[in-house]
């Protein structure tokens, strides 16, 4: 199971040689040869910092916070500030933070004397071990000099943000290696970072960050654009140091417990909850897919063959508050993240996994692009692709969306009933048999289906039976066309007994 909280401790490693200074102006050249240098070296982990601070509970860790005053670039006027999280509890090892400012790299050091702590603080060892954790960026949005945050670095090669408005939910991975494989995963981690200083005008902030783990390291260039979608641009610069059986891409990360179609499992006051309701894919061809997640009883991996796609994302659709009915996680306002590729990414799959839960606290779904061939060892691999955080997607497709999806045993016949309900569009204002529904399953028996206005939302909704008979698994596909083209989004799913 992967937690919000555990999966961060003990994860990836910082290599035990100085890695903070640059010959000359600063530049993402000099991560790209500092990454190539470390790659030739074994991999070697830091010593954690000081036990008694591993040893914190999750409840003396928050007696002890940053002070924003002292925030980085505070009482200037930068347009960003920075503050800093401790070591410990679930993040042992420390990171570090340099200042580039003018082509000239600053260290900043670590300073316990930048944080405040309550009455109920414990007392702890204060030494050359610790570091930063990670840090969160601030700036202002609607009020003027206050600077809210959006963005946050923190735990192996984790990283989250934000659009205006929303609250934090799912979260990108720098890389990720042998997910859900026998072995078990390896979690690469961000060792050394740098920020850029900008301008007092400057819309972009940049920081660079190095990567490494036992198989991979890298150089990762970041340009954060916040406001209603916070868009990151990401430019990285593998080398494998060896062979990797299974390397994701672009890794996003979140958390599905229930909704109405497993809703039955739960003894729940609410709804549903979850931090994304679907995986969504343009594929290389146009066409967009929807697959809503599950929470599986068993582990579920499914593989989306492409070539060279135009974006897929871990979709947050559910946006009233009363389809979770929950006041204080507001699953309501959680961010979709949206991943588009810049430049072809060639043969491979977009990667869906799900893994049992039964708990919100614990992340349970990944998504990431998986190319068909092996990246070379030695050799420098070059990713460049746009992050998207905010409300809906970046892209219309100009096709009703699937807005929900409904499933239970019919009480007639053998089988169960799926409901898919569109959203109102355009398409839909004519006769309804002018539409053509095409419903496959290779595994399962489905009836032809049945089309309908809905009264409430103005969309239409979709539903069929099928019977899997003795399948433990059925992959269903449905869609709506019109003068034979496309009428609506490709529905997904995979049914699991």
């Amino acid at each position: 199971m992967i937690s919000r909280r555990a999966l961060l401790c003990t994860l990836g490693s910082l290599p035990l040689y100085s890695l903070t200074s640059a010959q000359g102006r600063f530049s993402y050249a000099e991560v790209i040869s500092l990454a190539e240098q470390v790659a030739q070296h074994s991999y070697r982990p830091k010593p954690s910092v000081p036990v008694d601070w591993t040893d914190l509970t999750y409840d003396q860790y928050r007696t002890i916070w940053f002070r924003n005053a002292d925030a980085l670039w505070a009482n200037t006027d930068k347009p960003y500030n920075v503050d800093f999280f401790l070591p410990g509890l679930y993040f042992p090892r420390p990171v570090k933070i340099n200042t580039v400012t003018d082509g000239s790299v600053t260290p900043f050091p670590f300073d316990f004397g930048l944080f405040d702590k309550s009455d109920l603080a414990p007392s702890l060892t204060l030494d050359e071990r610790l570091g930063y954790s990670g840090f969160r960026l601030r700036t202002e949005f609607e009020q003027p000099n206050i600077k809210e945050e959006f963005c946050v670095f923190q735990g192996a090669s984790y990283f989250r943000a934000i659009g205006f408005g929303q609250v934090y939910g799912l979260s990108a991975r720098g890389l990720a290696l042998n997910v859900a494989a026998k072995q078990g995963e390896e979690f690469p981690e961000f060792t050394d970072f740098w920020l850029k200083t900008p301008t007092a005008e400057q819309k972009t902030l940049r920081l660079y960050a190095l990567l490494d783990s036992p198989s991979v390291t890298g150089a990762y260039l970041f340009d954060i654009i916040p406001g209603s979608s916070c868009y990151i641009n990401v430019r990285a610069t593998l080398f494998p140091r060896r062979a990797v059986s299974s390397i994701g891409f672009a890794p996003l990360t979140s958390m599905f417990l229930f909704d109405e179609t497993n809703r039955k499992r739960f003894d729940d006051f609410r709804p549903a909850v979850h931090d994304s309701d679907g995986l969504m894919i343009q594929n290389g061809s146009g066409e967009v897919l929807w697959r809503p997640l599950a929470n599986p009883k068993t582990l579920q991996i499914s593989a989306f063959i492409d070539d060279s796609p135009r974006g897929f994302g871990l979709m947050q659709r559910s946006r009233r508050l009363e389809h979770f009915a929950d006041l204080e996680a507001h699953y309501h306002r959680r961010p979709s993240l949206w991943v588009e590729p810049q430049g072809a990414w060639g043969d491979g799959s977009v990667i869906l996994v799900e893994i049992p839960s039964d708990k919100e606290i614990y992340d349970n779904i990944v998504a990431y692009w998986q190319p068909r061939s092996d990246i070379p060892i030695g050799e420098p691999y070059e990713l460049n692709y746009r992050l998207i955080w905010g409300e809906g997607s970046p892209i219309d497709s100009r096709l009703p969306r699937v807005m929900n999806t409904r499933m239970g045993k019919d009480p007639f016949h053998p089988g169960r009933i799926v409901a898919i309900d569109f959203e109102p569009h355009p398409i839909f204002d004519d006769v309804l048999d002018n539409m053509t529904i095409h419903i496959h399953s290779g595994q399962a028996e489905t009836t032809s289906g049945l089309l309908q206005r809905h009264p409430e939302t103005g969309g239409v909704r979709l539903s069929f039976r099928f019977d899997p008979q003795q399948a433990s698994v059925a992959e269903l596909r449905a869609q709506l066309r019109k003068d034979g083209v496309m009428a609506s989004e490709v529905w997904l799913y995979r049914w699991t007994r």
